[in-house]
């Protein structure tokens, strides 16, 4: 029988060494249990071309291949220019404009970043589901990945909620940072039930920013800035906490007239790809509003 080839709805995976169940080698291999049992109820798990029990032992030499069903996408496409860093058979890494709502909502019914990637993908014949695999506040610009199958978002949240990537930011805030560096470990929580502001607070969760100086100004500093957590509001709670919010964060601090939003960029992310492992980097562009606000200050 011929096996399969790999492609975008075919993931294949080669047994180096026998002894483990099917579903034993693919929870080896990260895949969730709600993953593993959806796929096999859908009989899209295969053993060298056929379907086989999940209690088979495998053999070395065998090929798993793993069947990503075609989906349908119900969010209205619509034309809208991408900044697209990097694509593959399993992501899709955006540069997203501030100012851009990434989900649709009640206000937002379009315009909305998802309505643009249902557009490309389909002018690119991608039948696929659109996946955020992590998010940026609207007004919050920089990198956006998009994974276009449920295997592909999995293996991507696994390693942000192990805090294996790599995130770094770059900010402008108000006032000088006097250390050149230093590490914020300090729990955020919401300062009320219904509020949608956060602070922190001793009942809050776990969050760890790092940040290093890499310009001082005459009454603000660029900071590089790496988070070690994923809380929401994180960098912004933990500057204003120190004393050094944001500029242009108005839900923090006050509204700038020198930029019209958060000067807060996602420049760098590193990671590993869904099914090669292979370590990479991406990084997008600063954009131009916070370019014309650090020349400003400069």
């Amino acid at each position: 029988m011929d096996l399969l080839k790999e492609s975008e709805n075919i993931v294949l995976f080669n047994v180096g060494h026998g002894g483990k169940t099917l579903e034993e080698f693919l929870y080896s291999h990260q895949i969730s249990g709600r993953l593993f049992r959806r796929l096999y109820r859908e009989k899209n798990l295969l053993i060298n071309g056929d379907f086989k029990g999940k209690k088979t032992i495998l053999e070395p030499g065998d090929i798993v291949s793993m069947i990503i069903e075609e989906e349908e996408n119900n969010t209205p496409p619509e034309p809208m220019p991408l900044d697209i860093i990097y694509e593959d058979m399993d992501l899709l890494v955006l540069n997203k404009k501030p100012f851009v709502v990434v989900h649709p909502t009640k206000s937002h019914q379009q315009n909305t970043l998802s309505n643009g990637i249902a557009n490309y993908f389909k002018d690119k014949d991608i039948k696929r589901k659109i996946r955020f695999v992590n998010r940026l506040d609207m007004n919050t610009s920089g990198i956006l990945i998009v994974a276009k199958s449920s295997f592909a978002h999995q293996q991507m949240a696994l390693q942000f909620e192990d805090n294996q990537v790599e995130k770094r930011y770059i900010a402008v805030v108000s006032g000088l940072v006097e250390k050149d560096e230093d590490i914020i470990d300090l729990p955020i929580g919401k300062e009320e039930e219904k509020s949608t502001k956060k602070v922190v607070t001793k009942r809050g969760k776990k969050a760890i920013t790092k940040y290093r100086v890499v310009e001082r100004y005459r009454a603000a500093t660029l900071l590089d800035i790496q988070i070690y957590t994923g809380r929401s509001h994180q960098i912004r709670v933990h500057l204003n906490h120190i004393g050094h919010p944001i500029i242009g964060d108005t839900l923090y601090h006050e509204p700038s007239k020198y930029i019209e939003r958060q000067a807060l960029h996602s420049y760098y992310l590193k990671l590993k790809l869904p099914r090669s492992k292979e370590l990479v980097k991406f990084r997008a562009e600063l954009p131009q509003d916070m370019k014309r606000l650090t020349e400003y200050l400069g």
